[in-house]
C-alpha cells in the first residue's frame, strides 16, 4: 500500500501547486520567444491598478512617468507608484477614447524639465490641446499651450506626441469622424503636424505659403494615427493608423505608413490597399483591424535581435506587432503575446532597454483582469 499511497500524495501535491499557479497572462513571469526561436523573453508586470494608460516616458534619472486618461500624470519610482499624481489636469474631458492622452519630453528635458500633453477638453464642441508644463518634480507649473482647438470627438482624436530627430514636435490628429475633413487643407483634422517647441510654425513646413491652408500640416488624408517614430540611421518616419474597421467601412484597413513632407495619405478617397494617383497607399494593411494604437523603434542593448525592428501594440489586435525591416521593405513581422494580455496600447524603450507596454483594458472594451491596467516589460532570457 505504500507506494500506491506516496503516488497519491506526489498526484495531489501536482494538482494544488497546478490549480495555484496563476494563469497565462497575469504577470506569471511566463516565458515566450519570437518566431525564429532566436530570442527568449520573460514578461513581468511592473505596475498594476491603473485606469487607462494611455502614454509612458522615462525620464533622464530614471523615473516613469504615466498618462491616465482620466487626467492623472503618475509616476513610477523606484519601483513604486508613487499614491499622488504628479498633476491631474482638471480641463481634461474623458468621455469616448478621449481624455488625456500624449505624453512626451522635451529633447533637452535634463536642462529644461519642459514636459508636453495631448488631451481632450470641451469647448466649442470636444477638441483637442497640446500644452507644455515645467516639471519640479513634485509639480508642474509654468502651463504653456502650444496648439489647441483641433477638432475631437467620441472617436478618433488622434493625439500621438513625438519630437523628431529635427528637434520639432509633431502632434498626430484624428478626423473626428468627420471623414471629409482629413482632406481639407483649412483643417487641422486628419493630419500630422509639425511644430517648433514653443507652437510656432516652422518655416520649413509644406503649406506654410499655401493660401488658405493651415501652416502647421505636416501630412494629411491620415484617417486617426496614434503611433509615430522615426527609423535609426535613415530618420524616416514611421506611422501606425487606425483603419475603418467596420464602423464606417469594410472590416479592417489599419495601417503602417512612411510619412514624408506634404502627402496625401488618402483617407477617406482611398483606404485598404487602394492606389491613386497623388495619394499614398500603406507600406502594411490589416484585414482584420488590429486598431494599432502606438508605435517604436528598438534602439537598445539588451535585445540586439530586435534592434531596429519597428514594435506597436494592438487594441483590436490584442498583441504587439514586431516587424522587421531593410530600409523600407518589410523583411518578415509576427505577433507577440496574442490574445495574453488583453488589450495593448502604448510600448516604450525603457533605460534598462527592456520593452515595456501598457494594457488598456479598463478603457470599455476590454475584459479587465483584477490587477488591471497594467503595465509590464519584456526582459530577455539569459
Amino acid at each position: 500500500m505504500r507506494p500506491l499511497v506516496h503516488f497519491l500524495l506526489v498526484a495531489v501535491v501536482v494538482l494544488v501547486l497546478a490549480c495555484s499557479r496563476p494563469p497565462s497572462g497575469q504577470g506569471a513571469g511566463e516565458v515566450a520567444s519570437s518566431s525564429e526561436g532566436k530570442t527568449q523573453f520573460r514578461v513581468e508586470t511592473v505596475v498594476g491598478g491603473l485606469e487607462v494608460p494611455w502614454s509612458i516616458v522615462f525620464t533622464p534619472d530614471g523615473r516613469m512617468l504615466i498618462a491616465e486618461r482620466p487626467g492623472r500624470v503618475r509616476v513610477f519610482e523606484n519601483g513604486k507608484l508613487l499614491a499622488e499624481p504628479l498633476a491631474t489636469i482638471s480641463d481634461v474631458e474623458p468621455s469616448g477614447e478621449s481624455g488625456l492622452m500624449g505624453l512626451t519630453l522635451h529633447p533637452q528635458f535634463a536642462q529644461n524639465h519642459l514636459l508636453y500633453m495631448a488631451y481632450a477638453y470641451r469647448g466649442d464642441g470636444k477638441r483637442v490641446r497640446v500644452v507644455r508644463y515645467r516639471e519640479t518634480g513634485s509639480a508642474l507649473t509654468d502651463r504653456r499651450v502650444i496648439i489647441e482647438d483641433i477638432p475631437a470627438a467620441q472617436f478618433h482624436a488622434g493625439c500621438r506626441l513625438r519630437f523628431g530627430p529635427d528637434g520639432k514636435l509633431y502632434v498626430t490628429t484624428g478626423d473626428a469622424t468627420e471623414r471629409e475633413l482629413a482632406q481639407r487643407l483649412d483643417s487641422l483634422a486628419g493630419k500630422i503636424l509639425r511644430l517648433n517647441d514653443d507652437g510656432s510654425v516652422p518655416s520649413d513646413n509644406p503649406f506654410v505659403n499655401q493660401k488658405s491652408a493651415r501652416p502647421e500640416i505636416w501630412s494629411f488624408g491620415n484617417r486617426n494615427p496614434q503611433g509615430i517614430d522615426w527609423q535609426p540611421g535613415t530618420n524616416t518616419m514611421f506611422e501606425t493608423e487606425h483603419g475603418p474597421s467596420g464602423f464606417d467601412g469594410p472590416g479592417g484597413g489599419c495601417e503602417v505608413n512612411v510619412i514624408e513632407k506634404g502627402k496625401n495619405y488618402g483617407w477617406p478617397v482611398i483606404h485598404h490597399t487602394q492606389t491613386r494617383d497623388g495619394m499614398e497607399s500603406p507600406l502594411l494593411e490589416y484585414t482584420p483591424a488590429v486598431a494599432p494604437a502606438s508605435g517604436m523603434f528598438y534602439r537598445g542593448a539588451a535585445f540586439p535581435e530586435f534592434r531596429n525592428n519597428f514594435f506597436f501594440g494592438c487594441l483590436r489586435g490584442t498583441c504587439i506587432i514586431r516587424v522587421v525591416l531593410d530600409g523600407i521593405r518589410v523583411v518578415s513581422q509576427e505577433r507577440l503575446l496574442e490574445g495574453s494580455y488583453g488589450r495593448i496600447r502604448d510600448i516604450a524603450e525603457g533605460p534598462d532597454g527592456a520593452i515595456y507596454f501598457s494594457t488598456s483594458n479598463r478603457d470599455g472594451r476590454g475584459s479587465p483582469a483584477a490587477n488591471d491596467d497594467r503595465i509590464l516589460k519584456l526582459v530577455p532570457v539569459k
